[in-house]
């Protein structure tokens, strides 16, 4: 089972994001059959197993083992991932794209930065895994509190000077064998944790 599933397939988007569908992907995360499903869910064994079939025949649940129990053959499905990320390539010609945005210092660029990252990040990780390679990345997140405005600027400023001079030291266009690598620095305020409501 992988972490997480990058579905890049816009038929394969509307099956998993179905209400119902998308419990029984949460619910087989360990191997399961429609009926021990339809007793969880609350639905009909059928109706179960119409759910499974579109799931199945879109990649997002497999086939785990059959048991056989006399004459009958049970089937028990397994999700494909823990997780799921629907890529913007799903959206074909609506899906948000950085070169189509002007302002870089707004929230909109920065939204499509991230969705750019899902779509290639996505496409990189499945072909890694058809090819049975292992995708080299790097990851940093962190999180700091400014006491100002005037130091954001002044931190935005350093670390946009540290970024030119490293990127200036290793960047080298005519490495024979070399491979470009996209570098996305963001920064955003953290989401404010609502507070609970005093009872009246």
């Amino acid at each position: 089972m992988l972490d997480i599933q990058v579905i890049e397939d816009p038929a394969a988007a509307t099956v998993a994001m179905e209400p119902m569908r998308s419990r029984l992907l949460s619910e087989l995360a360990e191997p399961a059959s429609a009926a021990t499903l339809a007793t969880r869910v609350g639905l009909a064994r059928q109706k179960v197993n119409y759910h499974l079939h579109a799931l199945e025949e879109h990649g997002l649940v497999r086939l785990a083992e059959e048991r056989r129990w006399g004459g009958l053959t049970e089937r028990l499905l397994v999700a494909s991932a823990a997780s799921y990320v629907v890529s913007p390539s799903a959206l074909g010609p609506v899906a948000a794209d950085p070169d189509r945005e002007v302002d870089r210092l707004s929230a909109s660029y920065l939204i499509a930065l991230g969705a750019r990252l899902i779509r290639d990040v996505g496409g990189l990780v499945r072909r890694a895994t058809e090819t049975g390679k292992r995708l080299a990345t790097l990851a940093v997140d962190t999180e700091v509190r400014f006491r100002s405005a005037a130091d954001r600027a002044a931190f935005s400023a350093e670390l946009t000077d540290a970024i030119t001079r490293l990127v200036s030291k290793y960047h080298d266009e005519s490495a024979p064998g070399g491979r470009a690598h996209r570098l996305v620095v963001v920064a955003h305020p953290l989401p404010q944790k609502s507070e609970p409501e005093e009872p009246s």
